[in-house]
C-alpha cells in the first residue's frame, strides 16, 4: 500500500503525460509495490481534478487472452466523463493523445439505476436500450508497457467514446451472438463476437456495478456503458476513418463511425 503523497505523486506524472502528451514509464517501474487498491485510488484523484461529469464507465479486459496476458482473473474498470463524448460527425484530431486505437463495443444505455448486488437479470431490467459504440483508448505510459496497475492507475486508458444512433431492446436479442466487424477506410480489418466479453456483455456489467459499489458508488439511470472490445484494439492515423458495423438475429444494431484527423 503506498502513502497518500505517493498516490498523489503517481497521479500527477499521469495528469503531466496527458497533459503534454508525453507517456511515461510503467509506474511500478519506480514503485513496485502499488497495488490494485492504490491504482483506483490513483484514477480517483485524477477523475475528481478534472471536475467534470462523470456519464457513465467502460470495462476493460474482459477477454481470456488479455487477462491471461496481464496475469489477472477479473476485469478493471475506469470512469467515462462528459469531454469523452465524441460526434461521428467532427473528426477527432490525433493530436491530442499519445497513442490512441480504437475499440469496438456493444454499449448499454441505463435506464435505471442498477443494484449493487447486481445480476445480469437487473442489467437486462435497467437497460434502456443497447448502442453501437466506439471506444477511443489511450495510454499515458510509453509503448503501451502497461501492467494491470499501470492501465486502472491511467483510468483503464480511457480517452473517448462515440455512440451510434441505433437503439435496440436488450431483450430483443441474443447479447451472446452479435456479431461486430471493424473497418477502416472501407476495408474490414477486425471481426469479433459480443461472447468474447466475459462470455456475455451483460455479466461485464453486473461485474462493474457490484465492483463499484465497493468504492460508494452506484451505476446510475443515464449512465453508458462500455462493457469490453469484442475486437482488439487498432491503431489510428490521421486521415483515417473507421466504422463499426454490428449485425444480429432479431434487430438491426446498426453501425457507428469515427474520422481522424490531423
Amino acid at each position: 500500500m503506498l502513502t497518500v503523497e505517493a498516490r498523489a505523486e503517481l497521479a500527477q506524472r499521469l495528469w503531466d503525460a496527458e497533459v503534454d502528451r508525453a507517456p511515461i514509464p510503467p509506474l511500478v517501474e519506480t514503485h513496485p509495490q502499488l497495488d490494485a487498491a492504490d491504482a483506483y485510488q490513483i484514477q480517483l484523484i485524477n477523475v475528481q481534478r478534472r471536475d467534470e461529469p462523470v456519464v457513465g464507465h467502460k470495462v476493460g479486459l474482459t477477454s481470456p487472452v488479455m487477462q491471461q496476458m496481464m496475469g489477472v482473473d477479473e476485469p478493471d474498470y475506469g470512469h467515462l466523463l462528459a469531454s469523452m463524448r465524441l460526434s461521428e460527425d467532427v473528426p477527432v484530431p490525433v493530436s491530442r493523445y499519445c497513442v490512441p486505437r480504437v475499440e469496438v463495443e456493444v454499449g448499454f444505455l441505463l435506464g435505471a439505476d442498477l443494484p449493487t448486488g447486481c445480476t445480469e437479470a437487473d442489467v437486462l431490467a435497467g437497460t434502456e436500450a443497447l448502442v453501437p459504440a466506439i471506444e477511443l483508448i489511450d495510454s499515458r505510459i510509453v509503448d503501451w508497457r502497461i501492467s494491470l496497475v499501470d492501465t486502472i492507475a491511467d483510468n483503464a486508458s480511457s480517452a473517448g467514446f462515440v455512440l451510434g444512433s441505433a437503439r435496440i431492446d436488450p431483450g430483443d436479442v441474443d447479447l451472446r451472438a452479435i456479431d461486430a466487424t471493424l473497418l477502416r477506410n472501407g476495408e474490414p480489418v477486425e471481426r469479433g463476437r459480443s461472447d468474447a466479453v466475459l462470455g456475455n456483455p451483460a455479466t461485464a456489467v453486473a461485474w462493474l456495478a457490484r465492483t463499484v459499489a465497493a468504492y460508494g458508488v452506484q451505476l446510475r439511470a443515464g449512465n453508458v456503458v462500455l462493457p469490453g472490445s469484442c475486437t482488439r484494439a487498432v491503431d489510428v492515423a490521421p486521415g483515417e476513418q473507421f466504422r463499426a458495423d454490428f449485425q444480429c438475429a432479431g434487430a438491426d444494431l446498426g453501425s457507428v463511425s469515427l474520422e481522424f484527423r490531423s
